[in-house]
């Protein structure tokens, strides 16, 4: 840890002593030292924001923020905010100046991988059913992903699958093991028992985003009679355990009016739950059925939905696709995260089935420098509407650009799918998408 580094975290380690003492009365206090420390113009409006959400009591932002200390262990907000803070933003920015001159690239901020293709349920639409249980990484190649990602200043880790914690005895020696980074899945929760809880609550530094689809009718026709009540055993144990998680939700044509709701919002909040990432169906793999896709006014409405209800629900909330704006388009090909599949091949998104590149033929360096990558970042951003983020959702000419140029192949070995037959599932949303999407886009004035 070089001298920097190390001051950095012994501030932070006062800071967060002072902090924990009495967060409503410090945290002001805090926050406007911090402010005499950086007085640049740029960072005026995010210290405005915070101000005003740390003095407004009624706002939902000071409800979830301060939710922290009354809902979440005291050692896993601690490590928690410790790893974002100091691994996953100060040391990731400070690496990448390095990365820049030795490599010719910005590290990403964060790897999805999956440790296992294999899992317990059999949802609609899922790609990993074709596969069962017969892919997986090793922990030592988990491990390697992270000691490699470490050296490029990556600390934030998600898993996905298949279902990742058919692997929890893997994943758990994996947090224990890299205390000093963080790791996320997305998971069906319902291998979420007592016991794990109690790992997670002795490693600190995993938490879990549970796969739903709506309520109990929706989530069961989609991923089997029984799992919304799993799920809600699942949420029992963590909120007991003060543990913190969020939820991941997939909206299609047929669940949008539920996922959308505030009765859907108000439920999440009820159940303890701290975030929640969106999803739209995407139609990948041969098999996966092209009707559960969303309509452009479908989408459109989410995009209102989750807007609205930011601003009156203490949830954290993030819709991959239509918050292309505030990350200024597609976030993949290493830009500020990729995947990694459970055989080792190395590709763009997680919804972007090819790869040039495996983990077990070359370092993470070499991927990220791979031709596919390096055409996926020289088109970023894909579209100047940063509502139409997409090389294969909203402009899937680009992924066709993408793959002939750089001789990617399709990573699925059990029906391997020709990218021009994928983009071709795509076109006519594209199109519907567009003119909405630039509606919506000049009403808000983000594209001046």
């Amino acid at each position: 840890m070089d001298i920097r580094t190390k001051s950095v975290e012994m501030g932070f380690n006062k800071a967060y002593e002072y902090l924990d003492r009495n967060p409503e009365e410090n945290l002001p206090k805090l926050l406007a030292m911090v402010r005499k420390m950086r007085p640049e113009a740029e960072y005026d409006d995010k210290f405005r924001l915070f101000e005003s959400v740390i003095k407004d009591k009624d706002s939902p932002w000071h409800k979830l923020l301060f939710s922290l200390w009354t809902d979440v262990d005291a050692g896993v907000r601690q490590t928690a905010f410790r790893n974002f803070i100091v691994n996953a933003f100060f040391r990731w920015s400070q690496m990448q100046k390095t990365n820049e001159k030795v490599y010719g690239f910005r590290a990403p901020w964060t790897i999805l991988m999956d440790p296992t293709s294999a899992c317990n349920l059999h949802c609609t639409g899922c790609w990993a059913a074709e596969y069962g249980s017969r892919l997986n990484l090793s922990f030592d190649d988990l491990d390697s992903i992270v000691e490699q990602g470490k050296k490029l200043g990556i600390y934030m880790y998600l898993f996905s699958g298949g279902e990742p914690l058919v692997r929890k005895a893997d994943i758990i020696a994996l947090c224990s093991k890299h205390s000093d980074a963080q790791f996320l899945a997305f998971t069906n929760g319902t291998l979420i028992d007592e016991e794990f809880a109690d790992d997670m609550l002795r490693v600190q530094n995993f938490i879990p985003a549970i796969s739903v689809e709506g309520f109990e009718s929706a989530t069961d026709a989609r991923r089997g009679e029984g799992t919304f009540r799993r799920v809600l055993k699942a949420v029992s144990i963590l909120k007991e355990r003060k543990l913190p998680f969020g939820f991941s939700c997939c909206y299609t044509s047929q669940n949008v009016k539920c996922i959308g709701s505030e009765e859907y919002f108000d439920w999440m909040i009820d159940c303890g739950a701290k975030f929640c990432w969106f999803f739209t169906y995407m139609p990948i793999g041969k098999g996966a059925p092209a009707d559960l896709m969303v309509s452009a006014e479908q989408r459109a409405e989410m995009y209102r939905v989750i807007r609205a209800f930011r601003k009156t629900k203490p949830i954290f909330t993030i819709d991959f696709w239509n918050d292309g704006e505030y990350v200024k388009g597609c976030i993949a090909g290493g830009r500020y995260y990729f995947h990694i599949n459970a055989n080792g091949d190395a590709e763009p998104c997680a919804f972007i089935h090819y790869s040039d590149s495996n983990i077990h033929e070359k370092s993470l360096a070499e991927v990220l420098a791979s031709p596919l990558f390096s055409a996926y970042r020289s088109r970023q951003p894909f579209n100047c509407n940063h509502l139409r983020p997409c090389p294969l959702l909203d402009n899937p000419e680009k992924i066709v650009e993408i793959v002939n140029e750089s001789h990617a192949e399709s990573t699925d070995l059990a029906a391997p799918e020709d990218v021009d037959g994928l983009a071709g599932k795509c076109e006519e949303k594209a199109r519907k998408w567009a003119p909405v999407a630039d509606e919506i886009w000049n009403e808000s004035g983000a594209a001046k």
